[in-house]
């Protein structure tokens, strides 16, 4: 009967856990994905429109946490007619093969004042890397905001090949800043 009422009582907590976990959902409307790339050394600013995320973040016990990010490849804009049109295409982010990108942690790591490591693997085009991004967290009223810059090298996921490859037309070097604006985190 102990063993019953421990087990009983630890399938309680586990589906209370999983229900704050639940909880947790990005608020799109207050947040943003956006990179910076460079052609010809002048900076160009674009974003992507449409992204989600799955979160399980526990500020208690970080390395308990889970975040699986995607991006909308397709919805990648510069603000440019003519550049808009080559985004989807093969030698950038062949949306017709590969339609999303996607984050999957691995692991997360508390480093004091609101500051964590967060380790994982990013997949774009099929390429797959691992990274390890800084991440700010802030608090405010119910909502918690996480930001970040996470600088990537286009061609190790193979954005940007054929003519597009030449580094001293559009730099290797891109600048992918976050702002992901959640509830439910505690």
């Amino acid at each position: 009967m102990r063993f019953s009422s421990t087990l009983g009582g630890l399938a309680l907590a586990l589906l209370a856990s999983q229900s704050a976990f639940a909880a947790q959902q990005l608020v799109p409307a207050q947040s943003s994905v956006s990179f910076t790339a460079k052609q010809m050394g002048v900076p160009l600013q674009g974003h992507f429109k449409k992204f989600d995320a799955q979160i399980q973040f526990d500020t208690a016990k970080p390395e308990a946490s889970k975040i699986r990010f995607t991006v909308d490849t397709g919805s990648a804009t510069m603000g440019s007619k003519e550049t808009d049109a080559e985004l989807p295409k093969a030698d950038w982010f062949n949306v017709a093969k590969f339609p999303q990108a996607s984050f999957d942690s691995t692991s997360v790591k508390a480093l004091g004042n609101g500051k964590y490591q967060v380790e994982g693997k990013l997949t774009i085009k099929g390429q797959s890397q691992s990274i390890a991004l800084p991440v700010q967290l802030t608090q405010a009223a119910a909502t918690t905001t996480a930001t970040g810059t996470l600088p990537l090298k286009r061609l190790q996921f193979k954005i940007g090949d054929g003519d597009w490859s030449d580094t001293s037309m559009v730099a290797d070097e891109v600048q992918v800043q976050f702002k992901l604006t959640m509830t439910g985190v505690k």
